[in-house]
């Protein structure tokens, strides 16, 4: 695997957390892909090696997106959120993620 050319603490860091959505759902089941939110200086290459250090899968290719922060308004007070990034994570065939299965205690 490919995890071994970066810093394993780094790979922890790297992914956020799953993006669970209609969108996401539809996504996975079409085209056997995976989303999550992931760090906003993370490269291609970090998050195929965190997933597939993480979840023992095979990694085929990894799409990024950069998520504009929307601005939002409390009152008189207005705000932006901040930028995120977005991660589209393409498995093997006949590979899957169990978010509900993956939790180890």
């Amino acid at each position: 695997m490919s995890a071994q050319k970066f810093n394993e603490e780094r790979l922890l860091n790297v992914l956020m957390a799953p993006q669970i959505s209609e969108k996401a759902t539809f996504v996975a089941e079409k085209n056997e892909q995976v989303i999550f939110r992931v760090a906003s200086d993370a490269t291609k290459p970090e998050v195929k090696a965190a997933v597939e250090m993480l979840f023992k899968v095979t990694v085929d290719s990894v799409q990024i997106s950069n998520v504009k922060g929307k601005q939002k308004r409390f009152g008189k007070f207005s705000g932006r959120r901040s930028d995120w990034k977005k991660a589209y994570v393409c498995l093997a065939p006949g590979q899957e993620i169990n978010f509900a299965a993956s939790e180890q205690g």
